[in-house]
């Protein structure tokens, strides 16, 4: 039978991987953890508008990780269906089709699926008003229509995911035709590109503007990637902590790179070159306690690390009335100063999956946009998907995901099955 990865739900084990996680990173994935693999068969097309699709390669995305290692906020909890395999980055090929599926959707073809579990996709209307919109990442029949609850395909019961040698059932509206030029290695960032993108295109894009990047793992990279490709032309300050990550940066697209330790140090580096005086430092200012206050900053920061930390500095790193991005995923964050928010009237926004986006003028989805620049890029991004495993050697793909930086590692993948 076929075997996945199967996430499911235990409190017990769920309160114990939270606690010893951090200490002990191998409990995240043992015995005791909340995922196993185990032999599971194909689920069922819920409709005849759904397919079942091959996976072929699947990636590791940060929300999956926050997942296993029990971290993160518990406020999707009630949005997902447990048991669940987990996967909502992939390609893969059509193997099945249902009666009412388009019939330009055909066997065989190489496609990206779009994860996210929408009023369309449940059989649901009319359409809850985010889907009418547009933001069907926001639909808010989650919880109804002909699946399970779930807010994306790779957490919800009904879909299957990636990681399955199984497949993955979907709408036929969740997918893309992936452009043969695309070998599999790209055409697996399609989703996490989307991410980006929708997050880029919060960015001013005149060439006076200077935009701050913290966090130059796989998601700050291709945010990097996304801005120019979308034809962004500020200057891109970058901070990265490995050698690897900022000499991915300035090929992708960066300007400068700050590869120094300790915020201080980086307030310094981002004030000089904001701007704001010669020597950072005359811009740095203490108070009683706590960390230092900033007067300047760059016009946009984009968060790619979602610490309690690096939100922190990116508040103090946003000159006045400028746009702070909640890009990574942020969890509850502890001790955040919130007065430069009020104080310098910032704009946070966060950055959460995709839509439709306006574009010249045209109105586009994000993920057909992330295939484009893929397309168009000559490989750019391909040697991002620099680590891969097959599904018997999840608990070896976990480990590399969770030390990317350290290991040398950008997108962790599954090799699910072969062409």
């Amino acid at each position: 039978m076929p075997q996945a990865v199967q996430f499911y739900r235990s409190v017990p084990r769920w309160l114990m991987v939270r606690g010893l996680a951090s200490s002990w990173p191998s409990v995240a994935t043992g015995a005791l953890s909340c995922i196993e693999l185990k032999d599971l068969p194909a689920p069922a097309l819920p409709s005849p508008e759904w397919v079942r699709v091959k996976t072929r390669l699947s990636g590791v995305c940060g929300s999956d990780l926050s997942a296993i290692a029990c971290k993160g906020s518990p406020y999707f909890s009630p949005f997902v269906s447990t048991p669940f395999v987990l996967g909502h980055e992939l390609v893969g090929t059509i193997e099945e089709t249902g009666s009412a599926v388009p019939p330009h959707w055909s066997r065989g073809m190489r496609v990206v699926v779009e994860p996210a579990l929408c009023c369309q996709v449940r059989g649901i209307s009319p359409p809850c008003k985010p889907c009418s919109l547009g933001h069907y990442a926001h639909c808010e029949n989650i919880l109804k229509g002909t699946i399970k609850g779930g807010i994306q395909t790779g957490y919800c019961n009904s879909t299957g995911g990636g990681w399955s040698e199984a497949g993955v059932v979907v709408h036929h509206s969740q997918l893309y035709a992936v452009p043969e030029k695309l070998s599999d290695d790209e055409a697996v960032l399609a989703e996490p590109l989307a991410c980006a993108v929708h997050a880029a295109l919060k960015a001013p894009m005149d060439a006076k503007s200077t935009l701050l990047v913290l966090g130059a793992g796989s998601i700050g990279l291709m945010l990097i990637f996304a801005y120019r490709a979308a034809g962004g032309k500020a200057r891109i300050l970058v901070s990265a902590r490995y050698k690897h990550q900022a000499e991915m940066a300035m090929k992708l697209g960066a300007s400068e790179i700050f590869s120094g330790r300790g915020s201080e140090a980086l307030y310094g580096w981002v004030l000089e070159r904001s701007g704001v005086a010669e020597n950072g430092k005359a811009g740095i200012h203490r108070p009683e306690i706590g960390k230092p206050v900033l007067l300047g900053g760059t016009d946009a920061v984009f968060d790619c690390v979602g610490s309690s930390e690096s939100i922190d500095d990116s508040m103090r790193l946003t000159r006045p009335r400028g746009t702070l991005v909640l890009v990574g995923m942020p969890g509850i964050p502890k001790g955040v100063d919130w007065t430069s928010v009020w104080y310098k009237e910032i704009t946070v926004q966060g950055a959460y999956a995709y839509g439709w986006e306006e574009v010249g003028g045209a109105r586009v989805k994000t993920m057909q946009l992330a295939l484009d620049y893929l397309a168009a890029s000559k490989g750019a991004l391909k040697p991002l998907v620099n680590r891969r495993y097959k599904l018997s050697e999840y608990r070896s793909a976990l480990e590399s995901a969770f030390n990317a930086g350290r290991s040398g590692a950008f997108k962790t993948v599954f090799e699910v099955s072969q062409a």
